[in-house]
Order: C-alpha cells, then sequence, then structure tokens
C-alpha cells in the first residue's frame, strides 16, 4: 500500500481581502485590454519588430524622396551612360579624408561597342552632406535644391549606376518608392472596403444574400489572377494621363482582391451572429449597420490587421509585375516595375546587371510585410 501523503493546513485565520491583493505586474496584466495585450505580444516577436522598423522607414522615406536622392528624377548624365557602380572609399593614399568616390572615365570597345568604364584613382571625389544640387519640385509644390547628398563640385556619384537614358538608379529607386508602396495602400483600402461591406452582408443576412455572394466569389476565384490583371490593365485607354493610370491600377488590384476577405468575413459573422451580446442588441433595436460595425467586426479587427499585412505585399507584387510586362504604369511614372522593365532583355542584363537592382527592394518589402503579418498573427491572441 502507497502511504498517504499528510494534508497541511494553514492555521491562520483567513483574510479575504489579502487572498485578493495583486501584485503591481499582475495588476496591471489582469487589467490590460486588449490592445495592450497585443502589443506587448508583438513586442516580443523580433523578427516582426524589425520588419515593422523597415516598413515605418520605407514609407516615411517616400515624404522626402526628394531630399534623400542624391539627384532629380529626369536629371541625364548623356556621358555616362551604363555606367557602373561607383565604390564608396574612406582613405586615399594612407590618409583618411571621409567618403569619397573616384572619378569615371571610359572608352568605347569598337569590337563589342560597349563603354568600358575604369576608375580615375588619382582624382578622389569627397561626397558633399546637406548641401545644395539638383533642383526639384518638392511634391509639385515649390523649387528647392536641398539634398542629403550630393556630389562633389563637377563629379558623379552613381552609387547603383545609371541606365539607358545616364539617369542614377538610386535616386530612380528611391522616386520609384513612392509609387510602388501606395499602390498597396490604396488597394487594399478598395479591397477592405468591398470585402467588409459585401462579406458582412452576406455573413450576418444569410440566405438568398449569402448564396448570391458566393456564388460571385466562386466565379472570381476561379480566373486566373494574372491573366486577369493583364486583360483589365491592357483594356485601359492608351491616352490616358500617368495619373489615371496609376489609379486604373490601383482600382484593378483593389476590385480583384476582395473575395478573399469577404470569405474570411462572412465565416466569421456567420458564428458571431449568434453569440449573446449580438442577440441582444438586435433585440434593443440596432440596426445590421450599427451591429456589425460596433459588436461584430471588432471581435476578430486583429484577423483583418494581419490580412492587410498580408494582402498589400500581393498587390505591390501585382503591381509590379504588370509593369515589368508592360502593361502596368508606363513612363513617365516611375515605380520599382518601371525600373525593371529596363532589365527585359537578357543582354543588358549580362551586361549591365545593376539594372535588376529595383528586384532588391521589391523581395525586401514584401518579406518585411510577411514578417510583420506573422507578429501581428502570432499576437492577435494574448492569452495563448
Amino acid at each position: 500500500m502507497t502511504e498517504r501523503l499528510r494534508h497541511f493546513v494553514s492555521p491562520a485565520p483567513f483574510d479575504p481581502v489579502a487572498v485578493e491583493q495583486l501584485t503591481p505586474e499582475q495588476e496591471k496584466y489582469y487589467l490590460a485590454s486588449q490592445w495592450q495585450m497585443m502589443w506587448w505580444r508583438f513586442k516580443g516577436h523580433k523578427l516582426a519588430v524589425a520588419a515593422g522598423v523597415v516598413l515605418l522607414i520605407s514609407y516615411l522615406s517616400i515624404f522626402i524622396s526628394e531630399i534623400i536622392a542624391p539627384y532629380a528624377l529626369h536629371t541625364r548624365h548623356t556621358d555616362y551612360i551604363y555606367a557602373p557602380p561607383q565604390s564608396i572609399h574612406m582613405f586615399h593614399e594612407g590618409e583618411f579624408i571621409g567618403p569619397y568616390v573616384y572619378a569615371l572615365k571610359y572608352k568605347l570597345d569598337f569590337e563589342t561597342l560597349k563603354r568600358v568604364y575604369t576608375e580615375d584613382t588619382s582624382a578622389p571625389q569627397p561626397i558633399r552632406f546637406f548641401c545644395s544640387g539638383d533642383t526639384y519640385r518638392f511634391w509639385g509644390q515649390f523649387d528647392a535644391s536641398f539634398h542629403l547628398l550630393c556630389p562633389g563640385k563637377s563629379s558623379t556619384l552613381f552609387l547603383l549606376g545609371t541606365d539607358r537614358l545616364g539617369r542614377d538608379m538610386l535616386s530612380r529607386l528611391i522616386y520609384g518608392a513612392r509609387i510602388s508602396l501606395t499602390v498597396g495602400l490604396i488597394g487594399i483600402t478598395i479591397s477592405f472596403i468591398l470585402g467588409i461591406t459585401i462579406g458582412g452582408m452576406a455573413g450576418y443576412f444569410g440566405g438568398w444574400v449569402d448564396s448570391c455572394v458566393q456564388r460571385v466569389i466562386e466565379i472570381l476565384k476561379s480566373l486566373p489572377e494574372l491573366p486577369l490583371w493583364m486583360a483589365l490593365s491592357a483594356a485601359l485607354p492608351a491616352n490616358w494621363s500617368p495619373l489615371l493610370i496609376y489609379l486604373g491600377i490601383t482600382i484593378i488590384l483593389g476590385l480583384l482582391d476582395w473575395p478573399g476577405l469577404a470569405r474570411a468575413v462572412r465565416s466569421k459573422l456567420l458564428a458571431l451572429r449568434e453569440e449573446d451580446y449580438a442577440v441582444a442588441a438586435r433585440l434593443m433595436g440596432g440596426t445590421p449597420t450599427h451591429i456589425i460595425s460596433r459588436h461584430l467586426l471588432p471581435n476578430f479587427m486583429s484577423h483583418l490587421i494581419a490580412s492587410a499585412t498580408l494582402s498589400i505585399p500581393s498587390m505591390i507584387l501585382g503591381e509590379t509585375a504588370l509593369s515589368f510586362l508592360g502593361l502596368g504604369l508606363r513612363p513617365p511614372v516611375t515605380s520599382w516595375g518601371v525600373l525593371l522593365s529596363e532589365a527585359q532583355n537578357i543582354e543588358a542584363v549580362a551586361l549591365y546587371p545593376w539594372l535588376m537592382v529595383p528586384m532588391v527592394p521589391v523581395v525586401i518589402i514584401v518579406l518585411a510585410f510577411n514578417f510583420l503579418g506573422d507578429g501581428l498573427r502570432d499576437a492577435a491572441d494574448p492569452y495563448d
């Protein structure tokens, strides 16, 4: 037989006040709101925090693209067509002189008809910071010439090389971020309005409304996504202004992205509409719009936030693919997809590999959005 464990009882009198007392840490935890607990959980996801910082810096940069870029958007250097990236140096002949680049000189190879660039190591060109350079119109409102960094006097600064017209790739990459990053934000706004509205109606009312919405979603989901994008983009009039083309592409991306979100909203509302608080709100005379917006949607808002962070990259990739194929944004509008269209010729890529540089920020932004979405999804359930 096993020996029975002795049971000890504290002889101290029971004090209910002392039992209910919590430490400051416990009180902070138990009294925290859902959003506070999500934030604490999110801060513990280091990769998601780093991704959020990268995205924050990227989106803040679009407000000062003209200042960050070394050159104006359309500045051409006809003497430096397809110039390779210039390396930054700190020491010259053993002496520290600060960041500088060597001047470029070239000669034409008559066999390949290619410009061969070499660095003139006897002529260091210091990089200037917080300086006056190319004139631009800041957000199209007023003329300015202030730049974060500029080339030296009568020198060049091509940190990522130049294209076929002698335009600085780094400057065009910075300007292109303004278009490529905002396409996703505008597109997801349109997608969310349609997805929440249509999915909310299907989930709340059910019946024939739900059946009609589900059939429309099934038809749209059965169509190949990229060919449909291409067909609708090709249908945009060629004589439209660049702004109208931009708005047309964002609307197309938003109109084709809402079915997935609508189906998720519909499934959530089908479950939540029978909860006690939803029934009570309905019995008290609440309108469907009020019940959906004030009682049902907030219960899975974290899911919607995570869905947004995962949908924006697909729209950025969609714009990049369409512009690369020549069916999206067109010059003079500058986006990462438009810049990549310069690299369609495999011969140009083999000779001038820096033309593929716009692919790097696309990969970084898409990965950052996915890591951020993973962190938000993990933080959505603070009690897990």
